[in-house]
């Protein structure tokens, strides 16, 4: 995290919208002394938990399997901002974005728990591809279906620590958040962030 409290994201309900929006994210574990990460889809539940898959041959599986705990980091738009934007003397570069850290213990899944955090995940993600017809695992052979399933272990992580950065340049006096927000988006930079830089307090 960021260590400057200004930066500090703890809406909730923010939070867990940056999840829904970019929720592909990064899972650390420890597995027999050292830190060890992965990339998943990760899906929130309105009570706050989150859910996710891993290959159950994965150290970082075995790791949150035996300590029953994760650390899963979820990163949004992003931009490197110039400081020639913010039209004042003395700046120097710094990079702008978003995040999302959940801490917490994790549970684990069993066949039937891993079966339907599949089709969550694949109808959650289908719906944005209409009018094409959603896929379902019905259009799977079942005994090939168990096999894959079998080699996955899910994860529920219920957050202890649930937190966020807004870095957009709120530390600048506003007019030069703004003017260097018009740059980014003048130098077609990340949409998101320029708006957010661009927009009144």
């Amino acid at each position: 995290m960021h260590p400057a409290p200004i930066f500090l994201e703890t809406d909730q309900a923010l939070l867990l919208e940056r999840v829904g929006d970019w929720p592909f994210a990064l899972v650390v574990a420890v597995h027999e002394g050292r830190p060890r990460a992965v990339h998943t889809p990760v899906l929130a539940g309105a009570d706050g938990s989150l859910r996710f898959h891993l290959a159950k041959s994965n150290p970082a599986a075995r790791g949150i399997t035996e300590s029953r705990h994760a650390l899963i980091v979820f990163s949004g738009p992003h931009d490197y901002i110039s400081p020639d934007w913010y039209g004042i003397d003395n700046q120097v570069p710094t990079w702008n974005y978003l995040s999302v850290e959940a801490e917490g213990p994790v549970s684990l899944g069993d066949h039937k728990a891993a079966e339907a955090f599949l089709g969550d995940l694949s109808g959650h993600f289908e719906r944005g591809l209409a009018p094409k017809p959603a896929w379902t695992m019905e259009k799977m052979d079942r005994a090939a279906l168990d096999r894959m399933i079998a080699a996955i272990q899910t994860f529920t992580l219920t957050p202890e620590r649930f937190e966020g950065i807004t870095k957009i340049s709120q530390n600048k006096p506003e007019d030069v958040r703004q003017r260097a927000g018009q740059a980014l988006k003048a130098a077609n930079g990340d949409p998101t962030l320029a708006s957010m830089m661009e927009r009144q307090t």
